[in-house]
């Protein structure tokens, strides 16, 4: 299988003072936690802060993430970004294909409404097998690369923030 193409800024450390938000949902308590040892480690090496928010399944991460990020902005405390971590395991009922798409339309249209810089960390994979090795920091490090995407999103917002116009005429 083909390794992904990673882009040159991802892993500058240069977001020191960042703060993010994770979303993590602990329905599989042993895959949530080896995704959030690795978007922790990816936060930690660039510099940023990160609060932690648990909720009970894939489901529940968009509202949680809604609300935490309302909370934040409603404190002067706003989010520079957000990760969510979770798994979705295929069983025997299409119950598989009503968490999964849903969590991930609710977490884009989340993201895209509020210009956030995210990093989706919900695995939707056919078996534990698959989750174990998805999640592993020390093999596919899925939670990694959703908290370097959020560090990546956040600096290139950064780089593209507008500059005061010293035209206008007005001092």
């Amino acid at each position: 299988m083909a390794s992904p193409r990673r882009s040159p800024n991802i892993h500058r450390p240069d977001s020191k003072g960042g703060r993010f938000l994770v979303v993590e949902a602990g329905f599989y308590e042993n895959i949530a936690g080896m995704l959030r040892e690795g978007a922790q480690r990816a936060f930690g090496s660039a510099g940023a802060l990160v609060d932690v928010v648990a909720v009970p399944g894939a489901l529940e991460i968009p509202i949680a993430m809604a609300l935490a990020l309302e909370h934040a902005e409603s404190r002067q405390q706003p989010f520079d970004g957000a990760v969510a971590l979770g798994c979705v395991i295929r069983g025997e009922t299409y119950h598989f294909e009503i968490v999964a798409n849903e969590c991930a339309r609710a977490l884009t249209q989340l993201a895209m409404s509020r210009r956030l810089a995210f990093g989706n960390g919900v695995l939707s994979v056919e078996n534990e097998e698959q989750a174990l090795s998805r999640a592993n920091p020390a093999q596919g490090d899925k939670g990694g690369d959703a908290a370097r995407a959020a560090l990546s999103l956040y600096r290139l917002r950064l780089e593209l923030k507008p500059v005061p116009n010293l035209n206008t005429g007005a001092l």
